[in-house]
């Protein structure tokens, strides 16, 4: 299969902050791909340079047969790129943003409705309103309009899920699944760990670095050591006491529950059960666990 995205040993710096490092990335012709890392990790940075927006210090791209360095004029007709941060026209109404976006690219609202219509026909009853009035979601919603109406080959999606609500975000995510069968390669970053699955493959950042990639399913397969959720209402305290265990490798917060990784597999549920209640006679449960793609992510931090 063709490859969308190419790219090998991408740098670049800030001053002496090193914002990629050697970066290796490869996407497939109507792939949908995750870049899943925490604020800092160089997902932005790269976004910035696969658009054209930034320029590399040193390293190979490829996006869509094009270099974004040279060729991002016949480039930017290729791209349909979402920030993370809403840029459109606050003044403007939402059909106003949409026509204007289509102005641009030489095309009309009507001509690539059929691709848009998913996203934009939930907020066509409020075209009228302008966009600085709208709703987190509907901006979202808007902003992925705007993206699409050129009809592109590559949808570069910056973190689009950042401050909206759990609903938003799921109904998002179900919006690009319906694009993505259009055969439009995506390309999405997130700091949400939980949206990883929803992709068909996924890289891992950390400072700079591509520290894995694959299926989720291929990256979860990875995690060997033993793992654990204690589910209680008292989570601070039993987090505390439970990091005192040696035998532990991790032990960490994911929303009400915890997570406790196993050093080299030493012990089991009952020895971890009895190290607590001597600590403590507050109540919890723990039971066996398979590793999500956050336990894996926070164990190469801890290794």
């Amino acid at each position: 299969m063709n490859n969308s995205i190419e790219i090998y040993n991408l740098n670049k710096s800030f001053k002496s902050v090193k914002a990629l490092d050697n970066l290796k990335l490869t996407v497939e012709q109507g792939g949908f791909y995750g870049l899943i890392g925490p604020d800092g990790a160089g997902k932005t940075t790269l976004m910035r340079i696969i658009t054209g927006l930034l320029l590399p210090d040193s390293g190979d791209i490829m996006i869509g047969g094009l270099n974004p360095v040279t060729d991002y004029r016949k480039l930017r007709l290729k791209l349909g790129y979402m920030p993370g941060k809403f840029s459109l026209y606050q003044d403007l109404t939402v059909e106003e943003n949409l026509s204007f976006f289509a102005k641009v690219f030489d095309t009309t609202i009507k001509e690539n409705y059929h691709l848009i219509a998913p996203v934009y026909s939930q907020i066509e009853p409020f075209k009228n309103r302008r966009a600085g009035k709208l709703s987190g979601g509907m901006k979202q919603k808007l902003a992925l309009s705007c993206a699409l109406v050129h009809k592109p080959e590559i949808l570069i999606l910056d973190e689009p899920t950042t401050g909206v609500d759990a609903v938003s975000r799921r109904e998002f995510w179900e919006m690009l699944n319906q694009i993505r069968q259009k055969g439009i390669t995506i390309l999405v970053s997130t700091p949400y760990m939980e949206e990883a699955v929803l992709c068909d493959k996924i890289s891992l950042m950390f400072d700079g670095k591509i520290i894995d990639s694959g299926t989720p399913t291929e990256i979860t397969s990875k995690f060997k050591e033993k793992i654990y959720i204690l589910k209680t209402t008292r989570l601070r305290e039993i987090l505390k006491i439970a990091r005192q265990m040696r035998e532990l490798k991790s032990v960490n917060a994911f929303g009400q529950n915890l997570h406790l990784v196993v050093r080299d597999n030493l012990v089991g549920i009952h020895e971890i059960e009895s190290f607590i209640k001597k600590a403590c006679d507050y109540e919890f449960e723990i039971e066996p666990s398979q590793a999500d793609i956050e336990d894996c992510f926070i164990d190469y931090l801890v290794s």
